[in-house]
């Protein structure tokens, strides 16, 4: 199975949209996580299903991500990868989706979720628009969009 843990792009202060459930992207995360895009798309990422939080900045950054990926599918939203949700449930949901699913989330959960499924007892923390390939239970690849560019991912 392949994984793809991402965090949401860069989000409009709390203070701007009321609380921090409403938040939604600013210009610049909305830029990030179209360079997010075409990196997995230039690692040609093919997902059976794109899963998110139903918090707008989530929900916005995995439709970026489905158009820069001509993914045509439904995007899923579960209430399994909000942030304060407990990995295990989310990554017994994850499995249900296919055999390649994009996974649109916040930290500190996206960071636990990554921990719960590698086993590990903590996971470094996600920057904004950053992506970490997972497959068959072990990090591969992290897909950065402030560095523009797909590098090795190793967690010891």
């Amino acid at each position: 199975m392949k994984i793809y843990l991402v965090r949401h792009g860069e989000a409009v202060p709390e203070d701007d949209a009321g609380s921090d459930r409403d938040r939604w992207l600013n210009a610049n995360g909305r830029e990030a996580v179209r360079v997010l895009g075409r990196l997995l798309r230039e690692t040609n990422v093919e997902p059976d299903a794109i899963l998110c939080s139903p918090l707008p900045r989530a929900t916005q950054t995995a439709e970026l991500l489905a158009q820069s990926l001509d993914y045509l599918g439904v995007i899923a939203s579960l209430r399994s990868l909000e942030p304060a949700a407990q990995p295990a449930r989310a990554a017994a949901e994850i499995p249900n989706y296919g055999r390649a699913v994009i996974v649109v989330g916040h930290e500190p959960a996206i960071s636990m979720l990554g921990a719960h499924i590698l086993g590990r007892p903590s996971f470094p923390p996600f920057r904004t628009a950053q992506c970490c390939f997972i497959e068959n239970n072990k990090a591969t690849l992290m897909a950065r969009a402030d560095i523009a560019n797909v590098v090795a991912y190793f967690v010891d």
